[in-house]
């Protein structure tokens, strides 16, 4: 298995967290999206879609992190990501799809770069529009979570579902743009205990090899 992948993208993170899971290792190339390597012919000559993560076994290639990840689940099923449970597997994916479909797109590094570079939006106004789709999607999902007939340490049950695995990554986003979160203690929760576990702690962006390393000090 080869990932190609860039340490800030939330959906290579999610990938990562699966294969944690899964226990599954993979050769992983790095892709620098702030640098603009994915633009560059060598990377679209292996992904067209120019992004990240890419996932290759073989000769079978894949895009798009929610169906590489659903191709893990079933090609190694322990443990599972997905219910058993037609409904409650339907409720899981509706969660992964809200934020991966509805809050990650508007703030994906392309828009962020694209309100910048093209519309001239200052810093200050760029956060306050990553905020407030943080906060739409967000507020809609603490109520789902609220809703649940029984509260749980994940997004459903005990064990960490795909619902998670997308939720994860995008809270350590909000946070990494400094979004008030206080509306939102169930997802605040769900955090917080995810990252006691090294699947989760070890998938964020500071943990990999090509997070960048603070410059050492001259020696006077």
């Amino acid at each position: 298995m080869i990932v190609y992948e860039y340490f800030r993208s939330s959906a290579a993170f999610r990938l990562r967290i699966a294969l944690n899971l899964k226990g599954l290792t993979a050769e992983r190339r790095f892709v620098h999206l702030a640098g603009g390597e994915q633009r560059q012919a060598d990377y679209r000559a292996v992904n067209p879609q120019a992004l990240v993560p890419y996932f290759v076994e073989g000769d079978f290639a894949l895009a798009q992190s929610l169906a590489i990840i659903e191709y893990l689940d079933e090609t190694h099923p322990d443990p599972a990501l997905l219910p058993v449970d037609a409904r409650q597997r339907a409720w899981v994916r509706s969660v992964a799809q809200l934020i991966a479909c509805d809050i990650h797109p508007l703030n994906n590094l392309r828009v962020l770069n694209y309100l910048a570079d093209e519309l001239k939006v200052d810093d200050e106004a760029k956060t306050r529009w990553y905020c407030h789709w943080i906060n739409e999607g967000f507020a809609a999902l603490e109520k789902m979570l609220e809703g649940r007939k029984i509260q749980s340490t994940f997004c459903l049950g005990e064990t960490p579902t795909l619902a998670d695995i997308c939720l994860i990554p995008q809270v350590a986003n909000a946070n990494r743009f400094k979004c008030a979160l206080d509306a939102f203690p169930t997802i605040v929760g769900i955090h917080r205990h995810a990252m006691t576990l090294p699947a989760f702690h070890e998938a964020q962006p500071s943990r990999q090899p090509d997070f960048p390393k603070p410059l050492s000090t001259p020696e006077t």
